[in-house]
This record gives C-alpha cells, structure tokens and sequence, in this order.
C-alpha cells in the first residue's frame, strides 16, 4: 500500500522515538524465561473502499488483568495447535465466530513481549464484511472497527507515563494510546501491535492493494 492512500506519511512511526519497542518493558525488566506463546489475528476488511482494523472489547472481570481492555481476538497457544498462525485462527472462531477458511491470512509480524510474560505473534488477515460476526459471550463484549486511515494519523497516537506493576516489580513505562474512537480506547500493547502493521505498511512489507479484490 502505498503511504497517499492515507493522505499523510508514515515515516513518523520509524521517526518518533518509543513507538517501535517489541514491549512495554524496559531490558532490565524483561523475564528471561517462563514466557507464554500466544498469538492474536488482525483482522482487516473493505467498506465503502476504506480499509478498517475490527477489535475486541473484553468482558469486564475481575479476575482477568486485562479485563474491558480493547484487543485483537487471540490466546494463548493450545497443545493441539499446529503453529502460531493456527492459534490466531482458531481464537478468531472462538471469540467472534470467524471460521478459518474465511479469513485470508496474508502477513504476520514480528513477535511481541507483553508485560504479564505472553511472547504474542500478530497475524494479519483479510476477514469477511459484512458478516454475522458472533462474540464469545464469557469473553467479548463487543466487536467494532476503527479506519486504518484514522490509526495512521500521527494526530491520534501519543506515548504516556503510565505505572505498571507486577508481583516482582514496579516501573514507570513509556505506553502507546491512541485517542479515544467510537468511545474506545486503544492502548498497550494492542497498540503497539498497530503501529509494528503500520510500520510494515511503511516498509513495503504489506501491500494491502495487492488484496482490495480479496476483500
């Protein structure tokens, strides 16, 4: 794709500092083992010749730490599952009842380390619209989408301070969050998987023309 379909350029995600890291920790607080394998899909579609990003908001629960956060459907990988891309797959199935032969997977990213020690590799892929999307009621509370236009514009993404806390340790961390759209709120890691596509986007490594026909 190139960087005129959004009217703006994208080399301010390669040019500002902070917005490329692979976590939201610091080195020294990276773990050194015990990480989990996960993986989420990044589902893309076409509507009225505008390429949109579709998300996630989690049910809200006390016992989950990233509970009501916005995110890309994905879990953790299951022994049955045969690689990275499988998983974001079938979590895709479970959470908004995606069948995987309905989703062109065409791109994934670099792998990204959360801070609760989940290793997520974000897989891209061209989903159907419309379609009756049906979210895993236990998990998802809403299904929504937000232009890649408008997640391109420099004007709506910033980095904040903001505390983070585990039971081994305490930082002040540089975070991604985009302004608020349609009353949601991206931000953390979700976001910084955003800008890793955006930066693919920025690269050549995505084409997104080479598939408006399979959208």
């Amino acid at each position: 794709m190139s960087e005129s379909l959004f009217n703006t350029s994208l080399s301010w995600v390669q040019d500002a500092a902070g917005f490329l890291q692979r976590s939201d920790l610091p080195n020294e607080l990276k773990p050194i083992g015990g990480q989990i394998p996960a993986s989420v899909l990044m589902p893309l579609f076409r509507h009225e010749k505008e390429w949109h990003v579709m998300f996630i908001r989690r049910v809200a629960n006390e016992r989950d730490r990233h509970s009501g956060q916005v995110a890309f459907p994905g879990g953790r990988q299951d022994p049955d599952d045969a690689d990275q891309v499988d998983v974001a797959l079938r979590e895709a199935r479970e959470e908004i009842g995606l069948d995987s032969a309905q989703i062109k997977v065409i791109h994934v990213l670099p792998q990204y380390l959360t801070s609760s020690n989940y290793v997520v590799t974000p897989v891209i892929g061209i989903v159907p619209w419309p379609h009756p999307y049906k979210a895993q009621p236990t998990e998802v509370d809403r299904i929504f989408s937000i232009p890649l236009r408008w997640l391109a514009d420099r004007n709506n993404v910033q980095l904040r301070d903001k505390k983070v806390e585990s039971a081994e340790w305490s930082a002040i961390l540089k975070v991604v969050y985009y302004d608020e759209y349609d009353s949601e709120l991206l931000w953390g890691a979700s976001a910084r998987m955003m800008i890793s596509l955006l930066k693919s986007l920025h690269l050549g490594e995505l084409k997104l023309e080479h598939h408006i026909d399979d959208a």
